[in-house]
């Protein structure tokens, strides 16, 4: 009898589970089956999908390529965080970092059809000679973007659920960036190259196409670059991605950052926080400046920023012993301002960025490049985002078995210590 009753328990039981897990099923089949497939129409300008720069290398070479389970890990960080759409930089196949997190993304998707994420996906343009021991040709590019291009396409329509963007280049023409720039026209060349995928069919029809400059690039300067290649760049892009770093310019165009005389009588703590409005007001003039130019080609043009931050650590000329524009303090003043503006004014942001990657100057641990995280390698939450670790944000995430706590121990005297008065007036 004992049995029996047993039985039938057991078999009730499973009856039970079978349901439960039939339902689920169901659930998550009208949850794909309903939800609005979003385009980079809807993204972009959204304040609800928050916008950021992400490389998700950990060790000081780019050799080490980061495994999928740890982008996975980096991706529900920047979900927890309220990030939706993400921006990378290049598909180059000896480093399959963009494949894998688009791969990364879509897994979490296949686990969890409420998880969203978006990328950007950068295509790298350079010139002949870039990054060897030749004289960079400017004038003629590089034989290795065709390929580029190429896997991007190739990624978008693999991916067309996740890949909302191509960008054709970072950086690529602005004339600092003397390893690999470019001339405008081969910009141009690929922009509508993709633009005419598009219109074959050969890419998704709602894919947006930009190139990711710096405001310089996008005429937003010097005359010089205001040539008519960039006025048909400006009408072939579906929208303008621009880059602006006041935190540069607190060396190389430092006017900004000087504290006028009016303020000569605050405190030191005061100088500071005005120094970061004043840095505010830099980024949104330079805004306004591609603004203007751009819509005085093309007036239906949007403009979203594809690149700003601020660096964390410097031994260099943003340290104590140049413009001391470098702490958490004014990084995370400076990220909540740009946060603030950009999603009043819905601009996209795709802030410069997630995570520290110590590669980017690996002869150097204190270069401020290695320094523009968010999060640092210790797993430790800047200053910019202690409210959300007090909020329980990251509860039960890791990065690389870390669980996320705060830099300083939280202790915002032990921070404020590192936090120096900006300074115009050193050997240059």
């Amino acid at each position: 009898m004992m049995k029996n009753i047993m039985n039938t328990f057991l078999h009730l039981l499973l009856v039970v589970f079978v349901i439960s897990c039939a339902n689920k099923e169901s659930k998550q089949k009208t949850i794909l089956s309903t939800k609005k497939e979003l385009t980079a129409a809807d993204i972009l300008g959204n304040p609800n999908y928050q916008a950021i720069s992400f490389g998700g290398y950990r060790e000081k070479t780019r050799e080490i390529q980061p495994t999928i389970a740890q982008l996975k890990e980096d991706m529900k960080l920047l979900h927890a965080m309220g990030i939706r759409i993400i921006r990378t930089y290049n598909v180059q196949p000896q480093l399959p970092h963009a494949s894998n997190v688009v791969e990364a993304i879509h897994q979490l998707k296949q686990e969890d059809p409420t998880f969203e994420m978006y990328v950007m996906l950068g295509a790298w343009i350079d010139c002949l000679n870039a990054w060897t021991d030749q004289q960079p040709n400017h004038d003629i590019e590089s034989p290795q973007n065709e390929g580029e291009i190429e896997r991007a396409a190739v990624l978008a329509n693999k991916y067309p659920d996740i890949i909302k963007v191509i960008a054709v280049g970072n950086e690529a023409m602005i004339r600092w960036a003397t390893s690999y720039y470019v001339q405008p026209n081969v910009i141009l060349k690929w922009v509508n190259h993709l633009q005419k995928m598009k219109k074959e069919g050969k890419l998704p029809k709602d894919l947006w196409i930009t190139s990711s400059d710096d405001f310089a690039s996008w005429g937003g300067g010097e005359e010089s670059y205001r040539t008519p290649d960039l006025e048909e760049i400006i009408k072939a892009v579906d929208y303008v991605s621009m880059h602006t770093y006041a935190y540069h310019n607190s060396h190389y165009n430092p006017e900004f950052w000087n504290n006028p005389e009016s303020e000569h009588s605050l405190t030191d703590f005061e100088k500071v926080n005005s120094a970061m409005k004043r840095a505010l007001e830099f980024a949104k003039m330079q805004y306004k400046n591609v603004s203007d130019y751009v819509k005085s080609i093309d007036s239906t043009k949007t403009i979203h920023i594809g690149e700003t931050g601020w660096a964390t650590i410097s031994d260099g000329h943003y340290g104590i012993h140049g413009s001391r524009a470098t702490d958490e303090y004014k990084q995370g003043l400076y990220f909540k301002h740009l946060r603030k503006w950009t999603a009043k004014e819905k601009i996209s942001c795709f802030y410069f960025e997630a995570f520290d990657e110590q590669w980017k100057d690996a002869g150097n641990k204190n270069g401020s490049e290695n320094h523009f995280g968010l999060i640092n390698l210790k797993g430790e939450a800047k200053f910019a985002l202690w409210d959300l670790v007090d909020k329980g944000t990251f509860e039960g995430l890791k990065r690389d078995g870390k669980t996320i706590t705060k830099t300083f121990n939280g202790d915002k005297k032990e921070l404020l210590k590192t936090v120096y008065t900006p300074n115009t007036d050193y050997p240059r």
